[in-house]
This record gives C-alpha cells, structure tokens and sequence, in this order.
C-alpha cells in the first residue's frame, strides 16, 4: 500500500520511505490514525513493511 506525507496511517507498524527511483532511504514507524511524517526528500513515498 503506497502512503503519501499528511494521509492517515490505516494501522500501526515500519514503513519504507521509497525515493522516486524506487530506492528506500529510510524507515519509520507510525501508530494508527497518525499522520504520515514528511519524507525528507521531494518525490519520496512511504510503503508498509507488513
């Protein structure tokens, strides 16, 4: 499931901060019903590790 910065986290758990190629450059860990973190990086996502 692809998560943008400032959408609601649907459940508690790591996400993978994906680049724009593709890449993970970092992960976070967010509860649910948080709001996504910015991402430190333009074009970056977030992606559940579950």
């Amino acid at each position: 499931m692809r998560l943008d910065c400032g959408d609601i986290c649907p459940k508690t758990g790591a996400y993978k901060v994906i680049d724009g190629q593709g890449k993970v450059v970092n992960t976070v860990y967010v509860g649910k019903g948080e709001t996504m973190p910015p991402t430190q990086y333009s074009g970056c996502y977030y992606e559940s590790e579950n």
